[in-house]
């Protein structure tokens, strides 16, 4: 017999129990969650003259209160742009433009700064010996920091993955998708046509860097080329495919894994596979960025960047001077 049937105070009870406790969703009323345990809600009814066990509070709050074990999700944004349906019907708009003509589609972004050092990691990994790490996670005790930029192709589910250390600048940024050209770009489409990045709003390859801008026109007299740039709407950097497209399959690759040198790093993000077959070159830079670098006052005097007339600040192109 159910033990809700046994009991018929059980589950009220057990509402009541985590009440208090339990929390709500800002966007939903209907999506509840407490952080109490089932061993925990066990022992207050059992208290109270209601004994019950750990899996059977289990069992009631699946069952009867339709609640499960869930980690909280980073999707809500913290604004709202009113450009932001106009700005990702036109991203859309030239995605299919660039697709249908064989063009470079390429989503950039920075990942996260990884400390070098001898810092814990979450995930398991076959050894025959315990790995030790430090017990603090202090990020002054790391022998540097690497900076992983990501350039990937929408359409050859191909990436290259610049390691930097310095300053993540706009030179920084321009100089991964200059090596993603020469490393994978060339090898793949016609020498005339023109490239669409996907960017977001903010960091070095944000849509206000001056010194981001001035680099690419640079890249597009070098490669004579044209290089378009559409951002993704602010609040909308989760939007970007290069999130869920390469870096969170980076992310897996240096579970478990000390990070004790750039050389290591390398390693183990090449590696980095899925069964839909994703490839990834990795590349160290040979120079240490410098923050401070701004765009040249000649640059800034004449401008020559072309700005759509839908959205110009998010939508732009460089033409080879």
């Amino acid at each position: 017999m159910k033990a809700s049937l046994a009991d018929p105070e059980l589950v009220p009870l057990l509402r009541e129990a985590i009440r208090e406790q339990t929390a709500g969703s800002p966007v939903d009323p209907n999506v509840m969650w407490t952080n109490r345990s089932p061993a925990e809600l066990a022992d207050e009814l059992t208290a109270k003259k209601h004994p019950v066990d750990r899996k059977t509070v289990k069992r009631l709050l699946k069952e009867e209160l339709g609640l499960s074990r869930r980690q909280m999700v980073k999707t809500l944004a913290m604004g709202q742009s009113g450009d932001r349906d106009a700005q990702f019907r036109r991203l859309q708009k030239l995605k299919a433009e660039f697709f249908s003509q064989g063009w470079p589609v390429l989503s950039i972004d920075t990942k996260k700064k990884e400390l070098l050092g001898n810092f814990y990691r979450r995930g398991p990994a076959w050894t025959n010996g315990q790995v030790r790490a430090w017990d603090h996670d202090f990020p002054s005790s790391s022998w540097g920091k690497v900076i992983p930029y990501g350039v990937y192709d929408l359409a050859r589910n191909e990436s290259l993955v610049y390691l930097a250390q310095g300053a993540d600048t706009g030179q920084l940024a321009v100089d991964a998708i200059r090596r993603w050209w020469f490393r994978l770009g060339k090898w793949s489409y016609p020498p005339d046509t023109p490239i669409l990045l996907l960017a977001d709003c903010g960091g070095s390859n944000g849509y206000r860097v001056s010194l981001f801008r001035e680099q690419l026109q640079d890249l597009s007299n070098r490669l004579h080329r044209t290089i378009r740039v559409s951002h993704l709407p602010p609040y909308c950097s989760k939007y970007n495919p290069i999130d869920h497209r390469l870096f969170c399959h980076i992310s897996r690759s240096l579970q478990s894994v000390m990070i004790k040198s750039v050389e290591l790093i390398r390693d183990a993000i090449q590696r980095t596979t899925t069964r839909p077959g994703l490839r990834v070159v990795t590349e160290l830079a040979r120079t240490v960025y410098r923050s401070g670098i701004k765009a040249s006052i000649e640059y800034l005097q004449d401008e020559p960047v072309i700005r759509d007339k839908q959205l110009p600040k998010y939508n732009y192109r460089f033409e080879p001077t």
